[in-house]
């Protein structure tokens, strides 16, 4: 990958794939139902593990949650888990496989109930933002992750703890946390403005 214009946040220096994540997709505001449930699936695929580890099995997460259409990945059977576990393309973890599968059902009763994702989550988008010089300064819980957190688990949502809430709103934009000396952090933030 080229070099990127300026310098980057310091976790993807080293891996080619997430310069590039860091450097097309991590904290572009995300609005869209579907690719929001992706992220809060994913997001919850990575808890106890590293970014880095999910995004290399992105793909075949899309292949094996029929692309995280909540409609169909909720349909999913006991044969279908079964099948999930035996796949070591994926995290085989039950309890987060069956976790993805029960938040397509919170997912399907959103749409029922004419509620927007990409309302709901970015509801809890901080009244003002923050800038940070240190990757160590970011934090990994606030207040409004906390709440993010409180109504999805309202809702009956699992693996939303508020640390999981605050990756998901890095990773869509609902914070901008690029450290002020990265090259995206300016772009970023004008895209949510």
């Amino acid at each position: 990958m080229d070099e990127a214009p300026f310098s980057r946040c310091g976790w993807c220096e080293v891996d080619p794939e997430y310069q590039r994540y860091h450097d097309e997709e991590w904290g572009v505001p995300q609005r869209d139902d579907q690719r929001l449930f992706e992220k809060v699936c994913l997001e919850g695929f990575q808890c106890g593990l590293s970014w880095i580890t999910i995004l290399k099995r992105r793909d075949a997460f899309r292949e094996c949650f029929a692309q995280f259409d909540p409609l169909r990945l909720a349909e999913y059977s006991a044969s279908d888990i079964e099948r999930l576990m035996r796949d070591a393309r994926i995290i085989r973890n039950r309890a987060k496989i069956e976790a993805a599968i029960h938040n397509a059902g919170r997912m399907r009763c959103l749409m029922d109930e004419h509620v927007s994702l990409g309302e709901l989550l970015w509801q809890f988008k901080p009244e003002r933002d923050l800038a940070f010089a240190y990757a160590d300064e970011i934090p990994a819980i606030t207040d409004e992750s906390r709440r993010m957190s409180k109504e999805l688990k309202r809702r009956g949502w699992k693996f939303v703890g508020p640390t999981t809430c605050y990756a998901l709103m890095q990773a869509t934009g609902i914070v901008n946390d690029h450290v002020v000396g990265c090259w995206r952090y300016p772009i970023i933030q004008a895209m949510r403005e």
